[in-house]
């Protein structure tokens, strides 16, 4: 089954340009370790929030990715641009029109 990740961070004003040139930066790990969409959105009229959706093979592609070097290093830069604040939902997909 498909595992979903959609979520929202929290953004230090000013800061999320710089955060989402980190989230957008090429990673062809994340593709081989199960990812299948990674997507990174804004909304003009709230600039202090970035909105992510992920898309994995299985819950446990999307924890193996937290161990990947490159993944721990874009946490890393992105962490003093958050503000703390966090929201969203996982679930496992039950199925899609786009897919067999």
């Amino acid at each position: 089954m498909v595992f979903v990740n959609a979520g929202t961070l929290g953004v230090e004003p000013g800061r999320r340009d710089e955060l989402v040139e980190i989230l957008v930066a090429r990673n062809a790990a994340l593709a081989e370790t199960g990812c299948r969409v990674y997507e990174v959105g804004v909304v003009d009229d709230d600039p202090g929030t970035v909105y992510v959706v992920e898309v994995w093979d299985d819950a446990a592609a999307h924890r193996a990715s937290l161990e990947l070097p490159e993944v721990q290093a874009a946490i890393a830069a992105a962490r003093p641009m958050l503000s703390g604040e966090f929201g969203g939902f996982r679930f496992t997909s039950a199925g899609s029109p786009l897919r067999p």
